[in-house]
């Protein structure tokens, strides 16, 4: 009985979490349709209307854990060469978090991208080391204050607008999450100086109530 009171005591706002993670729609087209978490209907969505991944592209995948991003950009890039009528791609994907292997994409677990060992490693990965879409669904680790959480995120975004700079092909495309506050303006600002094309989206599968958005910066104006 105590242990059962305790629980609940605990367990209030993980529970509620809990019924709403079970009731969403797409957590379970997520399972039907054998994605590894729901957030991969996000980037299909933004594909379906923008046409951010083709065959025959490099795609280097930050923040990849679980997963789920990198199986949308194997499908899309042709990286497992499935359809011989269109060129084959490649996903790189890299996370802190160790990823489970994924046919047609290649994982570096555990590594900080920030690192500088890490980029040389991602450059010696990738096809002539250079990627032509760049893909961040990166987030801190929260602490719960939103201002602080936000300003993190963004600077996570802009250390990677950064390494952008010696990995990412002229006229290539990054698309990075976000979550809105204070210093969203600064990262849109720096993201026009260095792409063409600079718009926010928010995905439907991108819950009403989350603060999350994203930037997809276009035409890099890169040497």
């Amino acid at each position: 009985l105590h242990t059962t009171v305790r629980f609940l005591r605990k367990t209030g706002t993980e529970q509620r979490w809990l019924e709403r993670h079970l009731k969403d729609p797409f957590v379970k087209a997520s399972k039907q349709q054998h994605y590894r978490c729901r957030s991969a209907f996000k980037l299909l969505e933004i594909d379906d209307k923008l046409c951010v991944l083709r065959p025959g592209l490099c795609v280097l995948d930050c923040g990849a854990a679980p997963g789920a991003w990198s199986q949308v950009a194997v499908e899309r890039v042709n990286a497992l060469g499935t359809d011989p009528a269109v060129p084959t791609g490649f996903v790189l994907g890299v996370d802190l978090l160790r990823i489970s292997p994924l046919e047609g994409a290649v994982f570096l677990s555990e590594t900080d991208i920030s690192d500088p060992s890490a980029l040389r490693t991602i450059q010696s990965l990738l096809p002539l080391g250079k990627a032509d879409v760049i893909l961040s669904d990166m987030a801190p680790n929260a602490t719960g204050i939103k201002e602080l959480d936000h300003q993190k995120l963004i600077s996570l975004c802009l250390g990677l607008l950064n390494i952008s700079r010696s990995i990412l092909k002229p006229r290539g495309t990054m698309l990075c999450k976000f979550w809105d506050g204070s210093e969203a303006r600064l990262l849109q600002n720096r993201l026009k100086e260095q792409f063409q094309d600079v718009r926010t989206i928010k995905p439907q599968a991108s819950r009403k109530d989350s603060a999350e958005s994203y930037y997809l910066a276009r035409l890099c104006r890169g040497k």
